[in-house]
């Protein structure tokens, strides 16, 4: 597990650091340019980035033992929704950076060891899963933020392959949230790369499957915007599902946040 948590925590940092490249660079207009989440725009998504990352230090370092004062999630968000494009960009820059500083920060120790109490689930989890739901968080909005720009552009590779493996276990609950799966018939599994997707009553991602009923055609950084809702046309070029359902199927149990 020590592993996972190191390769999350390289994952988050290369995505911090290729999108405040890229925030760098935009002008006014483009922060107002529509992103890839619908309804929001390029500086919507940061700010949402930015928010979560004051947010969710606060708890990680609680769990390392600082003393953390902090506004109440309604007041920050408020405060964030707020502040005019740029500011909200040059938050996420600041406060993602920050968030990224103290968990980089945890010792060896603490990085196998702590439990951090996010505040909306029944009981503390292992530090592990605070960074896996963190990486989903910010490996499909900077996809969301870089498509504005690149409609051919990907999730990050190293990100996805490692959201995969979290999806195995650490953060398998998330699942619960982002499917519908009496949306299909029947159960089904289907192959992707490296791991496998059983839809029956629940949705699960496993290590392998044995006989898959289908086989989703396309790169793990597909499969992750799948999960999403964001293998979308005009971004789903080349992605194909052979076998007892279609991609259209796999759309309706997975419509995304």
């Amino acid at each position: 597990m020590s592993q996972l948590v190191d390769r999350t925590m390289t994952a988050l940092r290369c995505e911090h650091d290729v999108l405040a490249d890229l925030v760098r660079t935009l002008t006014d207009d483009q922060l107002a340019t529509a992103s890839g989440a619908a309804e929001w725009t390029v500086a919507q998504v940061l700010s949402h980035l930015g928010s979560g990352a004051e947010i969710g230090r606060a708890p990680i370092a609680r769990a390392a033992g600082e003393t953390v004062t902090a506004e109440d999630n309604q007041t920050i968000w408020a405060r964030w929704d707020a502040s005019a494009p740029r500011a909200q960009a040059e938050g996420f820059l600041e406060y993602n950076g920050r968030w990224l500083d103290t968990v980089e920060a945890l010792t060896p120790e603490q990085r196998s060891s702590l439990t951090v109490d996010l505040g909306f689930l029944p009981e503390p989890v292992p530090l592990v899963t605070a960074l896996g739901m963190r990486l989903n968080e910010v490996a499909n909005h900077s996809w969301d933020v870089r498509v504005a720009f690149d409609a051919h552009v990907g999730v990050d590779a190293d990100s996805a392959g490692v959201l995969v493996d979290l999806l195995t276990g650490p953060v398998s609950f998330i699942l619960s949230f982002l499917a519908k799966p009496a949306e299909l018939a029947g159960p089904v599994s289907v192959a992707i790369p490296g791991a496998g997707l059983v839809i029956d009553d629940a949705v699960t991602v496993v290590d392998h499957l044995e006989s898959p009923s289908a086989t989703f055609n396309g790169p793990p950084e597909a499969f992750v915007r799948l999960i999403s809702g964001r293998l979308k046309a005009p971004y789903d070029n080349g992605v194909t599902i052979d076998g007892s359902i279609t991609l259209d199927d796999l759309r309706r149990v997975f419509p995304g946040f």
